[in-house]
């Protein structure tokens, strides 16, 4: 199964469970979603549940909104996460606040789908990464699946869930593919970071299509005699701050992957974190490889080289060992 046909298989899963969800965005119906990941749903599931929205995302967020405060279970979905930009006030204003501003008398059970991140030469304002800028915002849920199966197993427990969920897809993913059981329940837990691979020499720290780059560092790093343990946020907020520092205790050596901007950026937080948490247990600082301080280029070769790899992220752990 490829991560697109899991996102699918998950839509399809969510809609035929609970007949309030319903899927709503730009080019979901005839087109079958941006990137292919409703093609085929209208015919099962018909116009009602299935909905193309107005070029709008403001509009169709509101509309999303205000359908969850109904006692539906909408899914909206944005084509990339720069065009939630325009949606932000809908998303930090409105859902993100209702249950405090009413004394917890409203939920906003929303779910908003978005593809993020670059690696597909559509220039800059189609490939960012700014899922640390929802990271920072109390009253939202991000989930952000690195695997076949998270992407599958992540969108039911998030309809489930009384407040907003954001879930970031990266773009280059949808076509990476894995093996999945074919019964019993894919759901995964959306409160914990998962452990990629074992090791005890460094601990790489990394999300969505960065998690891929770190084990391929580790597999060049394996040859060398370093032994790199890969964690998987998974969830950017709340952060899993019980995973990461359990295995930086354990390893002495954080790097952390973040394809991200490096002011502000998430990376910045967990390495903070760290700092506060677990200062006694390092042998080296705590380093970051993050995305360069330029809106992504559009020839390949800058978009690459703007862009955490996996020969970047062996180079760090190597500087840490050094230490």
């Amino acid at each position: 199964m490829t991560y697109r046909e899991a996102v699918r298989e998950a839509l399809r899963e969510s809609l035929t469970r609970d007949k309030r969800v319903f899927l709503m965005g730009e080019d979901v119906n005839r087109y079958g979603g941006a990137y292919a990941c409703s093609l085929g749903l209208p015919a099962e599931f018909g116009d009602e549940r299935i909905r193309d929205a107005p070029l709008s995302e403001s509009a169709f967020v509101g509309a999303g909104i205000g359908a969850a405060l109904g006692g539906m279970r909408p899914i909206v979905e944005i084509m990339t996460i720069n065009f939630s930009l325009l949606a932000l006030d809908q998303i930090v204003n409105s859902a993100a606040t209702l249950r405090h501003m009413s004394g917890g008398q409203f939920s906003v059970p929303i779910v908003i789908r978005m593809a993020t991140g670059a690696g597909r030469q559509l220039a800059a304002q189609h490939s960012h990464s700014l899922e640390g800028w929802y990271g920072h915002i109390p009253g939202i849920r991000v989930l952000a699946p690195a695997t076949v199966a998270d992407a599958r197993g992540m969108l039911w427990p998030a309809l489930m869930n009384p407040d907003p969920v954001v879930i970031m897809e990266h773009a280059t993913l949808y076509n990476e593919e894995d093996e999945l059981p074919t019964e019993g329940d894919m759901s995964v837990d959306i409160g914990k970071a998962a452990k990629r691979r074992e090791g005890a020499d460094a601990t790489v720290i990394a999300h969505s299509a960065c998690v891929k780059k770190a084990l391929d560092a580790a597999d060049m790093l394996a040859s060398e005699g370093i032994n790199c343990e890969v964690i998987d946020l998974r969830i950017l907020r709340p952060l899993d701050d019980e995973t990461i520092i359990a295995s930086v205790r354990k390893t002495h050596r954080a790097i952390i992957v973040d394809e991200a901007w490096r002011s502000g950026s998430l990376a910045a937080e967990i390495s903070s974190r760290i700092t506060e948490q677990a200062f006694y247990d390092l042998d080296a600082p705590v380093a970051r490889v993050c995305g360069a301080e330029v809106p992504i280029p559009y020839p390949r070769h800058l978009e690459l080289a703007a862009l955490p790899q996996p020969q970047s992220i062996a180079a760090a752990v190597r500087k840490a060992m050094r230490r």
